[in-house]
């Protein structure tokens, strides 16, 4: 095991660590007990990164929904509970969702759900229905949007 670094080290760290990927709060400071800070002196480092800029819960919000949205494919409800995991505040997560053109949500979830569907060999219709609904749901889609576009598939 390495040696704890000093506060200033642990700073410089912690600068860089924020700085090459958007971080919560969360992943900061379990950052700063693995390099085996305590109690006040994370409150310090944390205090240091917001006054900086490097730590910025909106801006973490923002990016972390625009980046499961459109690299991942993650629907709405997926990504509400994943922030709300990182214990990241409702009116930071109501901004994030603001980050998804609805025009933008609509478009990946067909192409998605599209591309689900036409993947899928099961011949079992039944059985068909239920992997593409799971699917779907997991990736925390809207039910009621999963339901309509199955039944529209279904015809096909």
């Amino acid at each position: 095991m390495t040696e704890k670094p000093t506060l200033t080290e642990a700073t410089l760290k912690l600068e860089y660590y924020c700085s090459y990927q958007e971080r919560c709060h969360q992943e900061v400071v379990d950052k700063l007990y693995q390099l085996g800070m305590k109690g006040n002196e994370i409150d310090t480092i944390v205090v240091h990164l917001l006054q900086h800029n490097f730590l910025n819960e909106e801006r973490f919000a923002r990016s972390f929904a625009r980046g499961k949205h459109r690299i991942k494919s993650w629907g709405k409800i997926r990504i509400v509970n994943e922030l709300k995991l990182r214990q990241i505040s409702a009116p930071n997560i109501k901004a994030a969702l603001t980050e998804i053109a609805e025009e933008e949500y609509q478009e990946t979830f067909h192409q998605l759900a599209e591309r689900y569907w036409n993947s899928l060999t099961e011949r079992n219709g039944q059985k068909k229905n239920k992997k593409f609904c799971d699917y779907l749901l997991r990736r925390g889609w809207e039910s009621q949007l999963v339901y309509e576009k199955m039944k529209e598939l279904e015809k096909l």
